[in-house]
């Protein structure tokens, strides 16, 4: 059975250390911000890219990598006769996916390209666990399927302090809708279906806080916990108080906070969380 190897794309808001450690290769997107180009989390760190967007008139704009930057991955992966799995933020966002699949078509390795239909910790939860068990030796059908699996028991919500850059960036999906009443009011969104879809909107952070706990409390009742994630993009204070509470209910603990990445960031705007868990 050949070894199998492990491929993502820099919106799965894991450090160097972790990814590394698991043998993942990144292959990141760019960000252009102020007329300068940078790569995801390569050129720039999510510190340096917050100061930045908060002092530009322009939203920044995000760009997939080329086929051609998966190809190379890919082919020098796969030289040794290694499989590939190849693992990206949902195409409901981005053309990445799209661009592995074009990659994958062209290489002369075995690559198999997988949608996780999210992004920041709920793919990395897809991608740790694939990379878990290709160093227990699985086959890629069975990795394949448990990551199907993961998918369909992965949560993740997101709350963003204002709708402008989403709007802009045509990545609201379904809330467009909403878009007229939402002033002064906090919108709570799901990545269901791989898109943005508005589940509730309340009038204050201390709504956003019980809401988004009591609804973890709910889904992990009588389950266990996989896996869980605070991210943010300069919203540490909304996501420690998040972080009380849930472990006030439910007495978990095991929640990490992070930065997320500076091609989220685009996509929320400051102030913005991601709270993301999986179960079984």
């Amino acid at each position: 059975m050949s070894i199998i190897r492990v491929v993502t794309d820099s919106t799965v808001d894991l450090s160097d250390e972790i990814l590394q450690e698991h043998g993942v290769e990144v292959v990141p997107l760019s960000i252009t911000i102020n007329n300068e180009t940078y790569l995801d989390r390569v050129d720039i760190t999510p510190t340096e890219f917050i100061a930045k967007m908060q002092q530009s008139n322009e939203l920044p704009k995000s760009s997939q990598p080329s086929a051609g930057a998966f190809l190379e991955v890919y082919d020098r992966l796969g030289e040794d006769g290694s499989e590939i799995i190849s693992i990206h933020m949902t195409g409901g966002m981005s053309g990445t996916v799209r661009s592995a699949e074009m990659a994958a078509e062209m290489s002369n390795s075995k690559v198999t390209v997988v949608d996780s239909r999210y992004i920041t910790k709920a793919l990395s939860f897809q991608v740790l666990e694939a990379a878990a068990m290709a160093k227990m030796g699985k086959g890629m059908a069975e990795i394949v399927e448990r990551l199907n699996q993961i998918r369909q028991q992965t949560r993740l919500f997101v709350v963003v302090d204002t709708l402008d850059n989403l709007v802009k960036g045509g990545r609201i999906g379904k809330g467009k809708a909403w878009i007229g009443s939402l002033l002064k009011i906090k919108i709570i969104a799901s990545l269901d279906g791989g898109e943005y879809t508005p589940v509730a909107k309340v009038r204050s952070k201390a709504h956003v806080i019980d809401y988004l706990a009591k609804a973890f409390a709910e889904d992990v009742k009588g389950k266990a916990i996989k896996g869980v994630g605070l991210v943010h993009a300069a919203g540490f204070e909304l996501a420690s108080k998040l972080k009380e509470a849930i472990i006030g209910l439910t007495g978990f603990d095991k929640i990490s906070i992070e930065d997320t990445t500076p091609i989220i960031s685009t996509h929320t705007g400051v102030g913005a969380i991601g709270f993301t868990y999986y179960f079984e």
